[in-house]
């Protein structure tokens, strides 16, 4: 597959610093967004630490975890990455105790030719958008997720909520990592959207599918997803990569 892409990030209309950081590597199939937490030097730290980790994985091969689940190779390069990643920061927050706290959200995606496969810890999302229609690939990993599931928050009330930015998994030296991972049949004339919590935080997934499904220039699109954001008030970093897949 041929894979088009773009990519914007802003720190928002409220912070100074952006936690943010992405990957976009097509001749390895590997796009990632990470979001950083634990002030502003830690977060950044962190986020980068992820991404970088995750990359240096996937181009030197790592070594694939047993298929003990049925997972893809695809699947199981990035549970190893991610891992990997999870493991750098511990390793790092051992060196530099100053750091101690540091942690990152991340969402990956591989396409390969014998597969792809999407890999994620935290709430930063993954989306498809196939015959118009926006698709959530991921499965937040957060404290207000979880209301929603239980039907006790709504998702408006979610993007609102005071603890809204509380996640339940992240990579970090607290826990190990638990990975996230599915894999994914892509088609010509797909697209997706890898994102942090600033754009999917604060806009409806209905106003994300316009943008995506109007917008052809995907450096436009990426660019009018922050703006929409910023617009709503930017509270937080704002991370957008785009991919379109052409048929080969």
């Amino acid at each position: 597959m041929r894979v088009r892409w773009a990519a914007a990030t802003h720190p928002g209309r409220r912070r100074t610093s952006n936690e943010d950081s992405f990957c976009a590597r097509p001749d390895l199939g590997l796009f990632v967004v990470a979001d950083g937490m634990g002030g502003h030097v830690a977060g950044e730290i962190a986020s980068h630490l992820a991404v970088e980790t995750i990359e240096s994985v996937i181009v030197t091969g790592g070594c694939c975890p047993p298929d003990d689940r049925g997972c893809s190779l695809a699947e199981r390069r990035l549970q190893d990455a991610f891992e990997r990643a999870g493991q750098a920061i511990v390793d790092q927050t051992r060196r530099q105790p100053r750091l101690r706290g540091m942690a990152t959200t991340a969402s990956g995606l591989l396409v390969t030719a014998d597969g792809s496969a999407v890999a994620h810890v935290g709430d930063s999302r993954v989306y498809l958008w196939r015959d118009r229609l926006l698709q959530q690939l991921t499965r937040d990993h957060s404290w207000v997720a979880e209301q929603v599931t239980l039907g006790l928050l709504t998702a408006d009330e979610a993007r609102q909520h005071p603890w809204r930015n509380v996640v339940t998994r992240a990579l970090s030296a607290s826990d190990p990592p638990q990975v996230e991972l599915s894999p994914l049949r892509l088609q010509h004339g797909d697209r997706l959207l890898l994102s942090s919590d600033g754009l999917h935080g604060v806009i409806a997934d209905d106003r994300i599918a316009v943008t995506i499904a109007d917008v052809g220039d995907l450096e436009q699109a990426c660019q009018q997803l922050i703006d929409d954001a910023n617009g709503a008030g930017g509270p937080d970093n704002i991370t957008t990569l785009i991919l379109h897949i052409d048929a080969p």
